[in-house]
């Protein structure tokens, strides 16, 4: 059974910094690619970025140059390093498996002052 567990979410100050992170299980983490997604109050759902095993990141435009996406196999764990955050990256962020696009509960971004 594909799980995903997303953790790191905090209230942060504009311009401020935050790590999240997603472990998964039930799946040969390794081999799989990696969504973060994220979804603001009363929006849908939008696509954040997405790591592949062989190491290749791809990110929204509003969010490159900002955000990292980086994987511990090892560890079984993606994380997405937040920088200069924004009040519009506030929102629930999710990781998803893209073979199953099975996400996990996500964790609660807030960026406010």
């Amino acid at each position: 059974q594909v799980q995903l567990v997303e953790s790191g979410g905090d209230l942060v100050q504009p311009g401020g910094s935050l790590r999240l992170s997603c472990v998964g299980s039930g799946f040969t983490f390794d081999e799989a690619i990696i969504a973060w997604l994220r979804q603001a109050p009363g929006k849908a759902r939008e696509w954040v970025g997405t790591s592949w095993p062989g190491g290749a990141m791809m990110y929204t435009p509003s969010v490159k140059g900002r955000f990292t996406i980086s994987r511990d196999n090892a560890k079984n764990t993606v994380y997405l390093q937040m920088d200069s955050l924004k009040p519009e990256d506030t929102a629930v962020y999710y990781c998803q498996e893209s073979d199953s696009n099975t996400s996990g509960q996500g964790t609660q971004v807030t960026v406010s002052s």
